[in-house]
């Protein structure tokens, strides 16, 4: 049974094309699938989340975190009588946009567009999913309804144009965002009114706390696979601190990497039954009716206590300095930098470099800007493998035999 104020696939918007349903699957159930048999999803495999494809097989990529986001969306969702298929939907989309080599590669190609609208990860999924996925006989792009295209867009929090410059960063409804719209989702939203000035679904804001939940977990689980932090540094930190000592409470003497399994299991769930109390306690207060007094409510519904938000704000720092800006990190953060700084202006000077099929686009691109957004929807198709290889081929330059980082962090 689903609350009230859950997405219902009987009222939904519909999509742009106008489709005959299936007589078997819902439709939040149909977009589901088209995102997991997108050539976009499948691609996930060999993008990066921290560490680059090639540096370990044991390490997080963009699908495996895609699909453990998906598991904690699905687990909260069920909680609190959501749409399990709409929330799933949307989680497994929610990274389809980043490029290859994680944040380091949307930041340089960020940059790089600068001139032409920059470049923002959550926009460029919307762009994959209306317009880059080309399968279809009847339309380009995955065809999804409004309620999934909805959630991708904006289940960090409205995104508003206020005063200032450069794409849009939502940060989890905790306020208003400054900046211009990104153009990628712009230009969607100018055809099908996806209504940004308004928070997204419970749904979608329940995929967006499974991404935090997700990452806050895994990225802990990697530094310490990678050695780049002790269990004992760990076993200090703000909530780790409780996980810890209830582990060597109930298993005293517990092997190693069985102690640090317990315990980082532990700070998962209480990260999730902390987001499952307070979205409880959010919606009992405003008690909607429907999915659309959710939307209009004017706050996130489903987020931390403050108290969690505080010490996850705490590791995000230790991560920050001890994962994210390690040594060895930044090494590969400014090697793979140059890849796209490479790559770009190359395919700009000489676009017949790009396959056959991206041919017809640049034909028909009016202007440099049109040809840099083509140029940007390439390179950030990308995965690390392929640009790697590409840099190499159309560059004679291997970064991977300029660095001793190259094949660390390979696993035990």
């Amino acid at each position: 049974m689903m609350a009230p104020y859950a997405s219902d696939p009987r009222d939904t918007r519909g999509r742009l094309h106008p489709e005959e349903e299936s007589a078997f699957r819902s439709p939040f159930q149909r977009d589901r699938d088209r995102i997991i048999h997108a050539s976009a999803f499948r691609r996930l495999k060999h993008k990066t989340q921290v560490f680059i494809e090639h540096e370990g097989d044991y390490f997080r990529t963009r699908l495996t975190h895609s699909i453990e986001v998906a598991q904690v969306a699905r687990t909260i969702s069920g909680v609190l009588g959501l749409n399990t298929e709409l929330t799933e939907a949307v989680a497994l989309a929610h990274d389809l946009g980043h490029p290859p080599f994680g944040h380091t590669g949307e930041d340089a190609l960020d940059a790089l567009m600068a001139p032409y609208g920059g470049f923002d990860h959550n926009a460029q999924a919307i762009r994959i999913v209306t317009s880059l996925e080309r399968h279809y006989a009847d339309f380009d792009g995955l065809n999804l309804t409004w309620e999934t295209l909805e959630g991708i867009a904006k289940h960090n929090g409205p995104v508003t144009p206020l005063r200032g410059n450069g794409p849009v960063t939502p940060l989890r409804g905790d306020g208003p965002v400054t900046g211009e719209i990104p153009y990628a989702l712009a230009d969607y939203n100018a055809l099908h009114d996806l209504e940004l000035h308004t928070h997204a679904s419970a749904e979608a804001q329940v995929a967006a706390l499974a991404d935090d939940i997700a990452y806050s977990h895994h990225d802990l689980h990697d530094g310490l696979r990678a050695e780049l932090f002790s269990t004992d540094e760990l076993a200090e930190l703000p909530i780790l601190d409780a996980c810890f000592a209830e582990v060597d409470r109930a298993y005293p003497g517990l092997n190693y990497y069985r102690r640090r399994h317990e315990a980082l299991r532990r700070f998962f769930g209480v990260l999730v039954e902390d987001v499952i109390g307070v979205a409880r306690a959010n919606l009992a207060e405003a008690d909607p009716k429907s999915a659309r007094e959710v939307r209009e409510a004017g706050r996130m519904m489903v987020r931390f206590t403050p108290g969690l938000w505080s010490d996850l704000k705490v590791l995000r720092r230790f991560l920050f300095h001890r994962m994210y800006r390690a040594p060895e990190v930044v090494v590969m953060r400014e090697r793979v930098t140059g890849v796209i700084h490479d790559l770009f202006p190359l395919f700009m000077a000489h676009p017949e470099h790009l396959p056959k099929q991206w041919r017809k686009d640049v034909a028909e691109a009016q202007g440099e800007t049109a040809l840099a957004r083509i140029v940007a929807d390439y390179i950030a198709g990308m995965t690390d493998r392929f640009a790697l290889q590409e840099h190499a081929r159309l560059t004679g330059s291997d970064i991977l035999e300029k660095t001793n980082v190259a094949g660390a962090w390979s696993g035990d």
